[in-house]
């Protein structure tokens, strides 16, 4: 099976300067897990939520949060992406994204074309899904 079959093709980038209060928005009002940050069209890193609960204080959603918790949210996407992340082409197969998965501590995978350009991406979850999506038919 190939991953383009799997993989979500509704993304989202950002762009390195960003401020994470950005990432933060994104996350909380589209329910995403990993954010790309994209330049000129081309891959340069994944943001997952993981890192920006990592880098902002968790004071910041209560009424406990100073001035100085708030400052985390300034941070930019760059301070705390993963850069040059690990990607399969689009006509990749699923079997090549699970070895990626088995192989490194990843939780996405970006999809990207033969200019590097994102095209879509895929998840640990997308795999698993369809996986009980065929283990039902038979």
């Amino acid at each position: 099976m190939k991953i383009k079959q799997l993989m979500s093709v509704n993304i989202f980038s950002i762009k390195m300067d960003d401020p994470i209060s950005k990432v933060k928005d994104i996350f909380e009002e589209k329910g995403f897990h990993h954010l790309m940050v994209v330049e000129n069209n081309e891959l340069l890193g994944v943001i997952s939520d993981r890192d920006l609960l990592k880098a902002i204080s968790p004071k910041v959603n209560s009424e406990a949060a100073t001035a100085k918790d708030l400052a985390t949210l300034n941070k930019r996407v760059h301070q705390i992406m993963s850069h040059d992340p690990i990607s399969l082409k689009d006509d990749s197969t699923v079997i090549q994204a699970v070895d990626l998965f088995n192989q490194h501590k990843i939780s996405c995978i970006p999809i990207v074309n033969e200019n590097n350009e994102p095209v879509g991406i895929v998840s640990w979850r997308d795999i698993m899904k369809a996986l009980g999506k065929k283990h039902e038919k038979h």
